[in-house]
């Protein structure tokens, strides 16, 4: 039986955390592990999950020695996890009970990664729509670069495919995940599962939300496009050079969002 490593990047968020871990504890899959990495916390969160997990002996709990910010945390929860599968939960959300079971019987041995649909929720939980982009996507494309969010929550890996790629960029600040999918798109295949397994809660402090970080995101998410460019020995996009271009999302979508690939990507 494969054991999964449920990977939690963690900051001041235990009023949800009581949440994501209370859904954990109900899964339907046993055979887990919670790999929970806090980044120094400024306030009692810390010690409140230490204090809330400690009779469980699943949970691994680890603290930064300073604040490091996300892409650091995400790359030690890989690096502490001991299971097969391992996929990321954030703290203010949750999984469907029978998550894990679903993406452990979608393993076989050519996937190395296993994604699902997920609930887009207001700041209380509740559902408002399955988010609309997630979908199958087409494996070995060189041109691929999930712009629109194909590959995305509830998404797990194998480790040992992980353990191929360079590694989540440990600078990121946002982009993390995207860094991370496309690492390992290039080791091997994908399987989506369209079944909404996960809940993504919407709320004012949530880091996708906040505006002030909007711009360092764009940042962010332009040098991981650009990373992957410079991985897969790309020199033109769709006829322009890459140094030209200086919105690499913004460009690609635009590029990859024509009638006709609207239409492959419908049918795939």
């Amino acid at each position: 039986m494969l054991k999964f490593s449920i990977l939690i990047a963690h900051y001041n968020n235990y009023h949800y955390f009581t949440e994501c871990y209370e859904s954990i504890l109900k899964q339907t899959y046993e055979n887990y592990e919670i790999v929970l990495v806090d980044d120094c916390s400024s306030d009692d969160s810390y010690q409140k999950i230490i204090e809330l997990t400690k009779d469980n002996p699943k949970v691994k709990v680890y603290r930064n020695e300073e604040n490091s910010g996300v892409g650091l945390t995400k790359k030690r929860c890989i690096d502490l996890a001991t299971g097969e599968i391992c996929g990321f939960v954030d703290p203010d959300d949750t999984l469907a009970e029978n998550a894990l079971q679903i993406i452990i019987e979608n393993y076989t041995k050519n996937i190395i990664a296993v994604y699902s649909q997920f609930y887009e929720c207001d700041a209380n939980l509740k559902p408002i729509k399955i988010f609309p982009n997630s979908r199958a996507i087409k494996n070995g494309d060189k041109m691929f670069f999930n712009v629109f969010f194909e590959a995305t929550h509830f998404f797990t890996f194998k480790k040992e495919a992980y353990n191929k790629t360079s590694g989540i960029n440990d600078k990121l600040t946002s982009a993390v995940d995207q860094d991370l999918y496309l690492k390992l798109y290039e080791i091997g295949d994908f399987k989506f599962v369209k079944v909404p397994l996960y809940y993504y809660r919407i709320h004012e402090k949530g880091v996708s939300q906040e505006s002030s970080k909007k711009e360092k995101l764009h940042k962010n998410w332009h040098q991981t496009i650009l990373d992957t460019i410079n991985r897969r020995n790309i020199d033109y996009l769709y006829g322009k050079k890459i140094s030209d271009i200086e919105n690499l999302p913004g460009f690609l979508k635009v590029k990859q969002n024509s009638i006709f690939k609207k239409i492959q990507r419908k049918f795939l």
